[in-house]
């Protein structure tokens, strides 16, 4: 539908500036008037046509949109958990772990502050080979690595930005942005470690609800959107 509405908007044009170029050619004076004012009364006609059409002229509508946005073809999975003990130490990864409302994940050195959006982060399971790749390693980067907390494979995690999760029974987190890679990828990936992980950083997250999530839990979308926020940086 959308392509024919396109074909008669490029139609109508032709036709008018036709018409127009044909209304120079008439030599009788009353007769060249009227056709160059039924001419000017098509292109208001047309003008006021093109307006009220809905925006953009192509394309799926709001509606539509909203319905593919919140369809997914399947269930995520939680594949991995890391915590930081401290400051730059190697992160440790953990079978199970607690996610505290509005604060953090206990364990982890981080403490962003109440209604922070950067309060756990996430990346992508398939985009550790993806890394490697870019590496010119043969073996998918070891999570803690990247210096993500939560590892998500199954779900394309750009398709889940501003909007909210659930993780397991009950943990639900609104996602904020994206999670940027910075210098320190250089250190932990090596030289070019930075451009690798560049489209590649994950997601940033904020606690909703906090609960007790584990290796193997089941991650979706939950029914209400989260709020919508600017990206965040490393």
């Amino acid at each position: 539908m959308a392509g024919l509405t396109v074909v008669g908007v490029l139609l109508s044009l032709v036709l008018l500036a036709r018409a127009a170029n044909l209304s120079g050619a008439i030599r009788h004076p009353e007769i060249r008037l009227a056709a160059r004012q039924a001419c000017r009364t098509g292109l208001v006609f047309f003008t006021f046509h093109v307006l009220s059409m809905p925006f953009p002229f192509v394309g799926d509508d709001k509606s539509t949109i909203a319905q593919l946005l919140g369809t997914l073809p399947q269930v995520g999975r939680l594949e991995w958990i890391g915590l930081r003990p401290a400051r730059r130490q190697p992160l440790q990864a953990v079978p199970e772990a607690t996610l505290e409302t509005d604060r953090h994940l206990l364990g982890d050195h981080a403490r962003p502050k109440p209604g922070g959006k950067r309060q756990v982060t996430l990346v992508q399971h398939e985009h550790l080979a993806a890394v490697a790749g870019f590496l010119g390693l043969t073996e998918p980067v070891e999570p803690g690595r990247l210096r993500r907390n939560l590892v998500v494979s199954g779900l394309n995690l750009l398709a889940l930005k501003n909007r909210r999760i659930r993780i397991g029974e009950e943990a639900i987190l609104d996602i904020t942005g994206e999670c940027h890679p910075c210098s320190r990828m250089e250190e932990e990936l090596g030289p070019g470690g930075y451009n690798a992980m560049r489209g590649h950083g994950g997601l940033t997250a904020r606690i909703v609800q906090g609960g007790r999530i584990r290796v193997g839990d089941a991650v979706y979308l939950e029914p209400t959107p989260a709020a919508t926020s600017s990206p965040a940086a490393t």
